[in-house]
């Protein structure tokens, strides 16, 4: 059985609904690329728990906008952990690959989540005013944040996750955006972090 990592708060009945979301990634991972093969057996670790690992430092914003979701990482496992910790809490995904969002979608139904898809690009999507927009793998920290720019309230807060050379992608932002940031470091990848990032405005 897969142990949750220490400083997690999740309950039996909320890791079964993440037992039941790791089944049906990997019956559809077979069909259609959600995860990569090489981190395929490796979910737990790789994708799940580096993805919950978000939520205790989140806060409770009740309206969370993850963007470019593709697997559900990390919009399906927060709201997997809001089902019941933080029922008011909406998850908006926004993800342009039709096949993709049918993943999504199917998740949602069957685990009964407070969430919806959005299938556009998140460019030309309606800006969706989040108290809590999240990115994981989806582009650069530059790019990001003028998706953030778009889509997040103007006491919103984004949580982005990022490899190890996000100390370089931090520089580079810099030169086109001001903004307030806090970096967490991952417990899942000790190069990694989580960007916690306020206050975003053109340079």
């Amino acid at each position: 059985m897969e142990s949750i990592p220490d400083g997690l708060d999740v309950s039996r009945e909320t890791f079964d609904d993440l037992v039941k979301f790791h089944d049906l990634l990997v019956k559809w991972n077979a069909k259609i690329n959600l995860v990569s093969k090489a981190s395929s057996g490796s979910l737990w670790d790789r994708h799940i728990w580096d993805s919950a690992q978000i939520v205790p430092i989140s806060g409770n914003g009740l309206s969370w906008v993850d963007i470019g979701s593709g697997g559900g990482f990390p919009a399906l496992v927060v709201a997997i952990m809001a089902k019941r910790a933080l029922p008011g809490r909406k998850v908006t995904m926004v993800e342009s690959d039709q096949r993709k969002s049918a993943f999504l979608r199917t998740v949602i139904r069957e685990l009964s989540l407070n969430a919806e898809v959005i299938a556009s690009r998140v460019e030309t999507a309606d800006p969706l005013n989040a108290d809590v927009l999240s990115a994981r793998a989806l582009s650069d920290l530059d790019q990001l944040l003028g998706f953030a720019h778009r889509h997040l309230a103007k006491d919103g807060a984004c949580f982005f996750l990022k490899g190890a050379t996000w100390e370089n992608e931090v520089e580079i932002a810099r030169e086109t955006w001001s903004f307030d940031l806090r970096a967490h470091q991952s417990k899942t990848s000790p190069s990694a972090a989580i960007l916690e990032i306020k206050d975003i405005e053109r340079v």
